[in-house]
């Protein structure tokens, strides 16, 4: 069996590249672990997209106040400074540019950057949402994601086949195996887990992986 990261442990990495002081949208489920792993000296400011910036971290359970939740309908704390607004406020920030960095989730990444993250067929959720908005609007969009499908399909292709969230939005991919960046429509590995091959890799990719440099060990804590 292949090893592989835990989700705990590709938030971390995916963490260790938000620059100190950035404004993150972090989206739904899995990508809401990227908060917990911020590295010592920095500290991020978290928008979402129901209308709260600067938010803290999930309550002791038994402590949550329901009136303070995130877009994923989670409770959250509050930090000194936090600001409420309007939801539609909210999106003018997204639209506007205001954000450094959004992270996703992805059923798909194409080599050219499109995105397919929200409906994997007719029995899906019935639109695509806010999250059209923030692959559009962030300055940065990265994906954490596993490397391959539960049965075992690649996730990074040449095209995806799957309904699009966006286009030629996606900047980095943070997945179970490796850390792809997506540059000039080609994937280029820049790190991998030690223990696999590349031709292991490749093998589990939909598109060529292309090197610029020397391929850097991922390495991870035990989390």
């Amino acid at each position: 069996m292949t090893p592989k990261l835990t989700n705990a442990q590709i938030a971390w990495r995916a963490a260790q590249d938000i620059a100190d002081g950035a404004y993150v949208n972090l989206g739904i489920g899995f990508p809401e672990m990227v908060a917990r792993f911020q590295p010592p000296g920095r500290q991020a400011i978290f928008h979402t997209e129901n209308g709260i910036l600067g938010f803290g971290g999930a309550p002791e359970p038994g402590a949550e106040d329901w009136d303070l939740i995130n877009a994923g309908k989670k409770a959250v704390t509050l930090k000194p400074g936090t600001a409420f607004f309007h939801h539609a406020d909210s999106f003018a920030m997204v639209r506007g540019g205001h954000l450094d960095v959004a992270i996703l989730g992805a059923y798909q990444v194409a080599q050219n950057g499109d995105l397919a993250n929200w409906s994997t067929g007719p029995k899906g959720v019935p639109a695509v949402g806010g999250a059209m908005d923030l692959v559009h609007g962030a300055k940065r969009v990265a994906v954490i994601t596993d490397h391959v499908t539960k049965d075992g399909k690649p996730k990074l292709v040449q095209s995806c086949t799957l309904p699009l969230t966006g286009v030629g939005c996606v900047t980095r991919v943070y997945t179970s195996l490796a850390v792809v960046d997506v540059q000039d429509g080609r994937f280029v590995l820049r790190e991998k887990l030690p223990a696999i091959s590349l031709d292991d890799l490749q093998a589990v990719t939909g598109a060529r992986l292309h090197l610029d440099g020397a391929v850097g060990d991922l390495v991870v804590p035990e989390l």
